[in-house]
């Protein structure tokens, strides 16, 4: 009876496991990379360097063949995915100065970003890597819909530490 008992138990579990399942939003993961060529990954048919781990997701994902880039710049790139807006509409068109006199400059508050919108659905957010979307507090990207980051804020970011890449270059 035990036995009957413990299967029935874990059969309904699994049913309502399988149900919760079905009802959750689906994981969102967009990957954003800089200054890289078409060709340069397994997916794209690269032998180079073996990516087997974005490979995979393209492969169980969905994958944009035919998008193109709102700006010829890194900063109004970002901006214009992360609004879903031409960057030139809201003056964000060039790469932003990361000195401190630019402090007071950055994605304007005027817009909404695809983290305010995700967040909004219930969704938890977290941006890692390059934000180069302003560095003032108010631009950050904890303040710009983000739950959690971790990467840095500005533009040309060495992840070397300088005294180890020139004593062994690649």
């Amino acid at each position: 009876m035990l036995a009957v008992t413990t299967i029935l138990f874990s059969l309904l579990w699994f049913s309502c496991s399988m149900a919760e399942a079905q009802h959750r939003p689906p994981n969102i993961l967009v990957i954003v990379t800089d200054d890289m060529g078409y060709g340069d990954i397994g997916i794209h048919g690269s032998k180079d360097i073996p990516t087997p781990n974005i490979d995979a997701l393209a492969k169980a994902g969905i994958r944009f063949t035919d998008a193109y880039v709102s700006g010829p710049y890194c900063s109004p790139t970002r901006a214009g995915l992360l609004t879903g807006r031409y960057p030139q509409r809201f003056g964000h068109e060039f790469n932003l100065d990361m000195s401190l006199d630019y402090s007071d400059f950055g994605l304007p508050l005027t817009e909404t970003t695809m983290a305010d919108r995700f967040k909004a659905a219930g969704y938890r957010t977290a941006l890692v890597g390059k934000w180069h979307l302003g560095f003032g507090d108010k631009f950050h990207p904890l303040s710009r819909g983000f739950d959690e980051f971790f990467g840095f804020l500005g533009h040309s970011h060495s992840y070397l530490d300088p005294e180890t890449a020139s004593r062994n270059p690649p």
